[in-house]
Formats: C-alpha cells, structure tokens, sequence
C-alpha cells in the first residue's frame, strides 16, 4: 500500500489510481479565479437565493470539548475561529449540536441547553469576524448549524445510553441496546419538536441555515435503514422521511426565512471490525439488516437514495452534504485513511479506492439532480493533491463545493492558500493519523495532535501516546 504523502506529483496520484483501478479526476495545475474560485448560489424553498463566494466548505468537526452542561469554550472559540480564517465561503454546521442534552454523543458535545442561544450567537460572531478580518466581505459567507440525535451512539453522561430506531442484532450488542431503547413513534413526535425548536434558536442567533444531520449512524440516518419499522417512522421510504418532512414543514412555518440542509449518508455498508491480519472485514451476523443506500451485497445503490433528493427538494431543501456510512462501525468508506484510529482497523484496501466510491457515488447525485447544491467530502486523505481533485470535480460538475473536515483541523487555512496561488505548507498537511478520532474515544479533547501546536503541548497528548502504542501493532497497515 502507498502512503498519498509518497506521491509527489497530481501525474504521480493520476497513475496510482489508474493502477487501482478507480477513476478519481486530478487537474495538474490549481488555477487562481478557476471552478474553486467561482460564487455558487444555493436555492431554497423558502428563505430564497444564498450567495456562497467560491466553491470550498468547512464540514462540521467536534472538539468534544463543550462545557459539562453543554455550552462552547475557549477551545471552540478557537476552533470555529479558524474555521472563520480558512478562506471557505460555507461553513456546514460548525458542529453538531444535540437537540436536547440527552441526545449528547460525549458529556462535552455542544446542546440546546438554557443559555445556548447567546452562546451560540457569539461563537457564530466569532467566526465571522475571524472571516472579516481575515478576507475582508462576509455578505457571501454562509454559515449554518448542525442539529442531531445522537441516537444509539448516545453517552451523555459518558457511559452509553443508546436510543435506537429499530433493532440491530450487531450493533445493538456493541452498545447495551435492548427492546426498550427502541424510540417509540410518540417519542419521536416529541423529539421532531426539540429539531424544530432548536432551529427557532439557530435563526434568532444568526445562522442562515441548519443541517438536519442524517448521516454516520446517528438517530436520523438510522430511521433512513428502518425498512423493517412498524408505525408511521418505518417502513416505505415515505416513512422513513417522515420525520425530516414534519420537521422541515414544521421550520418552515415558524422561521420561513431559515434555509435547510441535509448531510446525508448517501451510501452505507456492512458492519466492519478487523479480521485476523487486523484488516476490516465485514462482522458475520445469522442477521443483518441491509444499510440504506446498500444492495444485498453491501456495495452502493442509489435507487432510495434518488428518490430521497427528489423528496428534499419537494420540502424546499437547497443543499445536500454526501458523506457514507459510519464512523462508529465502518470508518473506512467515509474517512479514508492510512492509519486507522484506536477502535478501528486497518484499511480493507488501498483509501483511494475509498475516496474514489465516495466521489463517485457524489458525482452520481449531482448529476442526477442539478437543482440541489450537493458538497462532498472525504478529501483529506488525498493531502497535498487535494485542490488539483477538487478543482477538478468542481470543474465537472461532480460537485457544488468540496468540503474538508480532518484537513481543516491541521490546515485550516488551505482553501485561503489554494484560492491565492500559494503553495501548500506540508507541514500542515493532515496526514490522517486518526488522532482526532482516537483521542475522543478515549474521553480526551478531538484535535490534530501531532500538527496543531495547541494540542501537541496539551497534557492528553502523552496519554494519547501511550493508547496509540498499545494498539499500533493490530492497526499497522499492510
């Protein structure tokens, strides 16, 4: 397996691809007012044209470093006032902010709790005068919020407390999950108002739009699998998005002025775990439910999916973030990388390939319905070649906007760098060491440890050193 960091030249990344077998679109020279330099201009039902200045986008990135009772810190002032100097004209969400506090995925996870909104309106204040003293207009600067469930991945007191969709004979072990922690369709009307709610309170403190997070496992995108869910949430497709209907409907009642996004995992898998040699392989199950977005062979199918967009856009929704899978049970298809965090595995097969189904199956979407603003994701792992596939997916149409994560905790300033000509700092490049996965995971803060010297000189790092040795043999890629 090569390391993307060995690859010296877009030429050089172009013919490992073309060795792997994949496609994955590569320009050989970033070009200063080119495709990634363009305005884009998002389309929703009822809060109208959002103008977005050029075509990059901070995806939404947890520090799990809130206050106990769920308000931001001095770190995520920090965090989100990088975000405001990166350079990016989107900001999907910032982070994900837990409806109610017991839908929490980590006792320090952002939550609509009694003094959010001044909280929240600040830290958004903060990044967009981050974002005005760094490159001067913010009228085409859109930034939203991300609101979630943390579903059967909820630890809002740090031990697990799952709330589940329906039941999972793997997963449902894997957390403590029971019949009783399967939400209930009353339960589920009553958490589509804490949604709605909590997108009255994002419009009052500023945001332009918020992010019904479907995506990596969490309560919503779990309701996208529960084919087999008896009631009014389970079952037909209609079903299944019932729950983001009424919630939108409902947001558009109440602050018609509030635009909508959804990140979706548009495509899913089995769930993995390592195998012998230490490489994921699917877990074997006498039952496994099949994943949204997934044939009977866990490979991608789109044909739900499609017809979830063109529901999206029949509720107004302008804007679409693709990501897959989850984090939580198969890291590999959403956040290729080389060295694989503490709970995972090592890479099933070269992360290209990764990318590669990842950008394809966004192309696909895109394609497929021009109307919707779609952003993709999974860039980091290309390093420094990311620019050269961005601007070439941009280029294409493969693609609205090309979001970065992992990348904009080490660099977040790239996209700045990419739009003005200049070279990369590869000091700063993420390298995908998974320390921001691995960190938390253990109850530490998430942060880019080994490039961001505000976490290299934190007190975790050297716990982080020690749980990163006990597990680096069984994680060592091949």
């Amino acid at each position: 397996m090569v390391q993307v960091k060995h690859l010296a030249t877009p030429a050089d990344l172009r013919a490992r691809a073309e060795r792997l077998g994949v496609e994955l679109p590569v320009d050989d020279a970033v070009e200063v007012g080119g495709p990634l330099a363009r305005p884009l201009t998002v389309v929703d039902g009822s809060a109208g044209e959002l103008a977005v200045g050029n075509r990059w986008t901070i995806l939404p990135m947890e520090g799990w470093d809130a206050t106990p009772g769920g308000l931001p810190t001095d770190l995520i002032h920090r965090r989100w006032r990088r975000f405001g100097e990166s350079g990016a004209k989107l900001i999907w969400g910032g982070e994900a902010v837990a409806v109610e506090p017991d839908a929490r995925a980590n006792p320090h996870q952002l939550a609509i709790v009694d003094g959010a909104g001044p909280a929240l309106a600040a830290l958004r204040t903060t990044l967009v005068e981050a974002h005005a003293a760094a490159h001067g207009r913010t009228d085409d600067l859109l930034v939203g919020l991300q609101l979630t469930h943390s579903g059967r991945w909820s630890r809002p007191e740090g031990d697990p407390a799952p709330r589940t969709a329906f039941a999972h004979p793997i997963l449902d072990e894997r957390v403590g999950a029971t019949e009783a922690s399967v939400l209930d369709d009353d339960e589920l009307d009553h958490l589509a108002r804490r949604y709605v709610d909590a997108a009255v309170l994002a419009a009052d403190a500023g945001f332009a739009f918020v992010d019904v997070k479907h995506c990596h496992g969490y309560l919503l995108h779990e309701l996208l699998g529960a084919a087999d869910r008896t009631g009014r949430y389970g079952g037909s497709l209609d079903h299944r998005l019932r729950f983001l209907t009424v919630v939108v409907e409902a947001i558009r009642a109440a602050r018609p002025d509030l635009a909508v996004g959804v990140r979706l995992s548009a495509f899913d898998t089995w769930v993995h775990g390592p195998g012998p040699d230490g490489r994921g392989r699917p877990v074997e199950a006498a039952r496994r439910p099949r994943p949204f977005g997934a044939d009977d062979d866990g490979r991608p199918e789109l044909s739900e999916v499609h017809a979830a967009l063109r529901r999206f856009r029949e509720l107004g929704i302008g804007m679409v973030c693709v990501t897959a899978g989850s984090p939580y049970y198969n890291p590999h298809i959403q956040r290729p990388a080389y060295f694989p965090p503490s709970d995972g595995y090592a890479p099933p097969n070269d992360p290209l390939v990764d990318v590669a189904r990842l950008l394809s199956v966004t192309a696909e979407l895109a394609h497929g319905h021009p109307d919707l603003a779609v952003v993709g994701s999974g860039y980091s792992y290309l390093q420094d070649h990311v620019a050269h596939v961005a601007q070439a997916v941009v280029r294409r149409g493969d693609a609205a906007s090309v979001g970065l994560g992992r990348m904009a905790l080490s660099y977040p300033t790239l996209p700045a760098d990419a739009l003005a000509g200049r070279p990369l700092d590869r000091r700063r490049v993420c390298r995908t060491f998974s320390d921001c996965t691995t960190a938390p995971r253990h109850g530490l803060v998430s942060g880019c440890y080994p490039l961001d010297d505000e976490y290299r000189n934190r007190p975790e790092r050297t716990e982080l050193a020690a749980i990163k040795r006990r597990t680096r043999t069984r994680l060592r890629p091949t």
